[in-house]
This record gives structure tokens, sequence and C-alpha cells, in this order.
């Protein structure tokens, strides 16, 4: 389990990493590198979304601004992840992603 979690840390860094100058293990949300029963999460935690931010925005061509107001306007607070934190409604941050004009 160390291992796989480890490795799990490891392709987070070096995906979220470079957009990200100085995220460290100790930075990256639990939930980023564990998985549910399901394998199938509807929400994932503000953090990580935070962090995942920057490189949507980039790679959809978009102000950071823009993705953050987005992941605000999709936190759902009917499904609560670790500790009662809300999450964000991964499908539904995507969609609006997806109709925001200019998007990639």
């Amino acid at each position: 389990l160390r291992d796989t979690l480890s490795g799990y840390a490891d392709a987070y860094l070096a995906l979220e990493g470079p957009h990200n100058p100085g995220l460290t293990r100790r930075q990256i949300p639990v939930d980023a590198v564990t998985e549910s029963a399901s394998g199938v999460d509807p929400a994932i935690s503000v953090a990580n979304a935070r962090i995942q931010a920057l490189r949507v925005a980039k790679e959809r061509g978009l102000k950071l601004q823009q993705v953050n107001g987005l992941i605000d306007d999709n936190r759902d607070r009917k499904l609560p992840l670790l500790l009662g934190e809300t999450g964000v409604n991964v499908l539904l941050l995507n969609l609006a992603l997806d109709n925001l004009e200019g998007s990639k």
C-alpha cells in the first residue's frame, strides 16, 4: 500500500508540479492519491481542484480566475468528502469548462 500511494504521489507531482512550483508531497490532498471503493468519485476536494486549476487554465487557454470561479460554482455541499469537507462536482465542473467561450 505504501508503495502504491507513493507511486500515486509521484505521478501527481509529475503532472501538477510543473504548474505549481514548490508543490510537495505534504501539500497533496489525500483524495488525490487514494481511491474510493468504486474507483469513480463524483467529487474531488476543493484543495485538489485548486491545485489542478493552474494546469487546466493553461491547457484550456483560460484565465485562472475563470477556472477558480467555476470551481466555486460547482462546490457540492451534498457530496461531503473526508470529515464532511465539501467537494467539487467534477462532472458539472468539466461541463461548465466545456461551455466557456474560448475554452479549448
